[in-house]
């Protein structure tokens, strides 16, 4: 039987031929082999059509190769794009966070635990000194969740020219799922506004000297728990209309965490009210005055020193019980504003509980801040004197001055001629070696004899803590001699250290709020222990007595 040759089974039989058989192409053999087989008989065409029909299989499907070729390339189109969306779902996820730097992934477990209140605070709103400073020019990837920081309120910030580097961004600090102002996980900041220029400026900067002292030698030990602390000064002059563009700066553009070391009575009737709007810590301030003792004492400020009130009533006591003079041969020079206010008041309340509660006339010498204008005071009390003289009464024979070092400089100057008998008294704030300075240079017989009493130790003598001040001092500000301002910015600093050391590493104001009000009889080698609680925020309430030499040099004296 000849082989099925001709057109028409070929083209019966060509459709079940493989596809790419039936696609491919004619060639000139095959043309060839067609044209002979249209020369063959067609006699036997029938037979021949009928044995094909007979011997034809049923058409068969579409091979199924070509169905399983579309569904594998559907397959492989799908699996591109779900590799694609997993692919932007993971930058989204691992990109925000490399950016941002320092959130990590379980950031929920890290923000519950910033949420939940320590049991030491108190029922007051939100904590202080949150989330102020967001991340700065990052924004979220499409579909990514919203972070528990974003959804917290934040205050933008328009960082001023010159602004250092560390400060903007601010990190997150260790621990916590959002940041606190002032805290990153390397540094904690403080404030402290100040006189650096103008007639007071040596306050500003001993108060700023010894708190850096302090500050170092904590940064050499490692810092606090890893933190290095560093003091942010802004320069008020003494002025409270200067105060608060200072605080403003410092809270706003240095983005401090608390303020430390504030110098000055006038200057925190404005620098005080701006703190407690904002919760901000407000320790250690070189002030004795009652406005920062209130009683309950206010939840954000702390006191290392003793007050005016204290220091007031002790030379009082001294003046009447030591020196044998009478309650009214007791004038007060105090400078005219809250200072001298503050002053004033703790003498009355002494000398008025020495009369057993009755009311007493007490002279009151004025000058204006920032001047050495004491001519009106001198003339006062000359006057003053002569009327009591006229009336055969005791003259005035004891001064307690509440001044600044060259106004107090100034008024020994112009009446110690006048009356050489007389018994000069400072509070500490005058500055105790700036007056000595002044005094000695206009003779030993100005400085001879001056009584300054004081809420530090004598820097004359040889007690741990004052030969550690020594050290931190010769070691950090070469050339600078020891003071009593800088003595006292050392202690405040020193006690501020032992409270962050205690609070731990998750440091925001609340949290170290409620470490100080439980710290206890803390010794610091001051000979009395530094203790806080909730009802008294003043570290510690001991007065000690100073009496200038010939030399000028200041020596203990008992107060009692």
């Amino acid at each position: 039987m000849s082989s099925p040759s001709d057109d028409d089974a070929d083209s019966e039989l060509s459709k079940y031929a493989p596809k790419w058989r039936r696609e491919q192409p004619a060639t000139p053999d095959a043309e060839r082999l067609r044209s002979s087989k249209a020369l063959w008989s067609t006699e036997n065409h029938q037979n021949r059509q009928m044995q094909i029909r007979s011997l034809r299989p049923e058409p068969l499907p579409e091979p199924p190769a070509r169905r399983e070729g579309g569904l594998l390339s559907l397959a492989r189109r799908s699996v591109k794009v779900v590799a694609f969306a997993v692919l932007v779902a993971l930058l989204a996820i691992f990109g925000k966070s490399l950016l941002e730097g320092v959130r990590p992934l379980n950031s929920d477990t890290q923000t519950k635990q910033v949420s939940e209140p320590s049991d030491r605070l108190t029922a007051n709103n939100a904590p202080a000194n949150r989330t102020l400073v967001p991340a700065a020019g990052i924004a979220a990837a499409p579909g990514a969740a919203p972070s528990a920081t974003a959804q917290t309120p934040q205050v933008p910030l328009s960082p001023a020219p010159g602004q250092q580097a560390a400060l903007s961004p601010i990190s997150k600090p260790l621990g916590q799922g959002s940041a606190v102002r002032g805290v990153t996980d390397s540094e904690i900041r403080f404030g402290i506004s100040a006189p650096f220029t103008g007639p007071a400026k040596e306050l500003g900067q001993n108060m700023k000297r010894g708190i850096e002292a302090a500050f170092n030698v904590a940064n050499a030990n490692g810092g606090v728990l890893g933190r290095q602390l560093r003091l942010v000064a802004a320069d008020d002059g003494y002025e409270p209309t200067r105060t608060a563009v200072a605080m403003k700066e410092l809270y706003e553009k240095d983005q401090v965490f608390g303020l430390v070391g504030n110098v000055g009575t006038p200057t925190a009737v404005v620098a005080l009210p701006y703190a407690l709007d904002r919760k901000m810590l407000f320790f250690g301030a070189f002030t004795g005055a009652g406005l920062l003792r209130n009683d309950p004492p206010d939840r954000y400020v702390f006191n290392y020193r003793a007050s005016y009130a204290e220091e007031t009533a002790a030379v009082v006591n001294y003046l009447v019980n030591v020196r044998r003079l009478l309650p009214e041969q007791i004038a007060v020079f105090a400078q005219q504003d809250t200072y001298g206010d503050a002053g004033f008041a703790g003498v009355e309340k002494a000398i008025r509980s020495l009369r057993g509660g009755n009311e007493s006339t007490i002279l009151r010498l004025n000058y204006q801040r920032n001047t050495v204008d004491v001519e009106d005071a001198v003339a006062k009390l000359q006057q003053y004197n002569a009327q009591l003289q006229q009336k055969k009464r005791p003259p005035i024979k004891a001064v307690i001055m509440v001044p600044t070092y060259r106004a107090a400089a100034k008024f020994i100057e112009k009446t110690r001629d006048l009356y050489p008998d007389m018994i000069y008294t400072s509070v500490s704030f005058v500055g105790s070696t700036a007056l000595a300075n002044e005094l000695m240079l206009l003779g030993k017989k100005y400085a001879t004899g001056v009584i300054v009493t004081q809420v530090v130790p004598a820097v004359d003598g040889h007690s741990s803590l004052v030969l550690d001040y020594k050290s931190a001092l010769a070691k950090y500000f070469p050339g600078d001699a020891p003071d009593y301002v800088s003595l006292e910015g050392y202690v405040d600093a020193t006690a501020l250290i032992a409270a962050l050391q205690r609070n731990g590493p998750e440091l925001d104001t609340e949290r170290l709020v409620g470490t100080l009000e439980n710290l206890r009889d803390l010794d610091l080698g001051l000979g009395t222990p530094v203790t806080f609680s909730r009802s008294d925020h003043q570290g510690v309430h001991k007065v000690w007595g100073t009496q200038l030499d010939e030399a000028g040099h200041y020596q203990p004296i008992d107060l009692q």
